[in-house]
Order: C-alpha cells, then sequence, then structure tokens
C-alpha cells in the first residue's frame, strides 16, 4: 500500500501526546504492509520539533501562516500534501484540531473519512474499529485501498510508543500559494494559574453530570481532601460554573496523569478519556452499566455514586483513624 501519513499537532513547541499515538499506530500499520510512515509538521521554524518523531521521513512546511493553527492554511496546505503524495492513510488525531481538519480533507480531496477510529488491524487487508454513539456501540470495517483519511482516538497505544531515539530525515517540502488570509490568531489566553495544576496531582476525584447538582461537590471535595488529592470534573460540571475551568479535565481542559483516577458519575466520552489514558488506575462509579468509561477502567461499579462516596468517605476515615 502506498505510505502512512501522520498530521503532527504541536502547540508552544511542544508535541501533542495524540501525535505520538497515531505514529504509534502508523508504524505498526508499516511494518505489516511494507509501507512507509511520512509525518506531516506545518508551522513556522518547528524543525526542532522532528527529533524523537518515530517516522521515516517528517515533510516540513515552513510558512508564516502556519506559525498558529489557521484553519484555511492548515487545509490548503495538507490537501496539497494529499494530492501531491497520494498516501495509503491520513492519520489526524481525533481531536478539536483534527476532527476540523479532516472533514474539509474530505471534502477537498475526495478520501473518504473515518472518524472515532479506536484501532486500525491488517490481517490480510485493512480494517477499523469505531465507537459512535458515544462510545456505546463499536463499528468494525475495511478501509479503503486506495486512500484514506482515519481520525484516531488515544487508548491503544501509550505517547512513548511513537518516539523514537532516532531522529527521521527531514524533508523541506515547498506548497505554493499559502496566505494567512482573513483568518489569524490575535492572542493565546492561557488559565491564570492562580488555582492548582490538576496535570501534576498524584491524586484526583472527577466528578461528571451525574452528581446532579452543585450541593454535593462538598461530599466529593471531602473525599478528595481525605485521599489527599484534588477535585476535578469533566466538561457538563465546569459548563455549569460549578468548578473553574482550571479543574477541567479533557482535550480542551488538562491532560492528566494521575496515579489515581475516580471518576464519578462521567460517563467517558472520548475527549475526556483522550485526556486521562495515562493515569495508573482508573476506578470509574457511574450508573449505565454501558458507560465506556468502563472500557477505560480497571475497576468499576454502578452503585449509586453518593452512596459510594459517603461509604469510601468512612471507610478512609476508618483507615485513618479518624
Amino acid at each position: 500500500m502506498n505510505d502512512v501519513f501522520v498530521l503532527i499537532e504541536h502547540f508552544q513547541d511542544k508535541v501533542a501526546d495524540i501525535s505520538y499515538v497515531c505514529l504509534a499506530q502508523a508504524h505498526e500499520i508499516a511494518q505489516k504492509t511494507g509501507s512507509k510512515v511520512v509525518a506531516v509538521l506545518l508551522g513556522e521554524n518547528v524543525k526542532g520539533l522532528t527529533a524523537d518523531l518515530l517516522a521515516d521521513e517528517v515533510l516540513v512546511v515552513n510558512h508564516e501562516a502556519l506559525r498558529e493553527f489557521n484553519y484555511n492554511s492548515y487545509l490548503a496546505a495538507m490537501a496539497h500534501i494529499a494530492e501531491d503524495k497520494k498516501p495509503g492513510i491520513f492519520i489526524l488525531g481525533d481531536t478539536s484540531i483534527g476532527s476540523d481538519l479532516a472533514g474539509g480533507l474530505s471534502f477537498r480531496t475526495g478520501l473518504p473519512l473515518v472518524s472515532f477510529c479506536k484501532e486500525i488491524m491488517f490481517d490480510n487487508d485493512l480494517n477499523f474499529i469505531s465507537q459512535i454513539c458515544g462510545g456505546k456501540v463499536l463499528v468494525r470495517g475495511a478501509l479503503p485501498e486506495d486512500g484514506v483519511i482515519v481520525t484516531l482516538l488515544p487508548g491503544r497505544y501509550k505517547a512513548e510508543k511513537g518516539k523514537s531515539g532516532t531522529p527521521p530525515k527531514i524533508i523541506e517540502y515547498q506548497v505554493p500559494g499559502l496566505i494567512t488570509g482573513d483568518l489569524r490568531m490575535v492572542d493565546v489566553i492561557l488559565p491564570s494559574g492562580e488555582d492548582l495544576d490538576i496535570s501534576k496531582e498524584a491524586v484526583l476525584v472527577s466528578v461528571g453530570r451525574g452528581i446532579e447538582n452543585a450541593d454535593n461537590l462538598s461530599i466529593m471535595q471531602e473525599l478528595a481532601d481525605l485521599l489527599g488529592g484534588a477535585l476535578c470534573a469533566s466538561r457538563p460540571v465546569v459548563d455549569q460554573g460549578w468548578l473553574p475551568s482550571t479543574r477541567l479535565v479533557g482535550k480542551s481542559g488538562k491532560t492528566v496523569k494521575p496515579k489515581l483516577y475516580l471518576a464519578l458519575g462521567i460517563s467517558g466520552a472520548p475527549e475526556h478519556v483522550e485526556a486521562i489514558e495515562d493515569s495508573e488506575l482508573i476506578i470509574a462509579v457511574n450508573t449505565d452499566p454501558n458507560a465506556p468509561i468502563f472500557d477505560h477502567a480497571k475497576y468499576g461499579t454502578t452503585e449509586d455514586l453518593m452512596d459510594i462516596s459517603e461509604e469510601l468517605i468512612l471507610s478512609v476515615k476508618e483507615l485513618k483513624g479518624e
């Protein structure tokens, strides 16, 4: 088959973990099909980000119009590359950026698109497994042989699997006609930093829609304090204003790697799971036995989360002699 291409996402001089995950998947496909892995790095003065990419080649497109993520410029560059190089598979992370670009790239090139892909397998031919309906339904199918775009979810590989100690071959690639256009990045507004950094916490008690109301947060905070951890949340809780955005876990919030991640009333949407995949131990409580979070948790229960939380508080206090 033709080569496997991977878009490399980066922000503030750091490659996103999802891009390493995509490289790990691409490397496995390439080994089984005898093809190459080609990373696509778009930006300005970003050649330094190539050193640890697990790829045979890196196409570096250096242009001021690509200094920050810009949908129009990125799409123009990727479409030109796809039409010129004819990749067998073009893999993007299933992120806000990757999902945004994938639809436009499919329309521009005419290549079919497989979204929410959990894994690509090779058994005489290429097959995919995608999750739909919020992760409650898995779909398996054959990938087209003459080119396809895939957005890949995290979970199948750790980011470290997509890193290499041998720098790849760098090819400086020119895309004609790139312009910044009317869409420009004016400023990047980061959290104030006044709150704690949940990405550095060893224990996280994370709450979702299942806590029902803000009054129950005090119980969850007590549990977090007893465990020596911090309280965080999925997007529905933050959107309600019950916790600040600095406590948001997800691809639009923080990526976390705690020793313990206690997920209370969280269904496990892809954008949330992406941010917790490197947790050492995930324990989930959700009354829905089909909640996708159970696919990622080592331990779980469908008991009422308030009952579980109160029992946990009593048990921890007993262990501490309180």
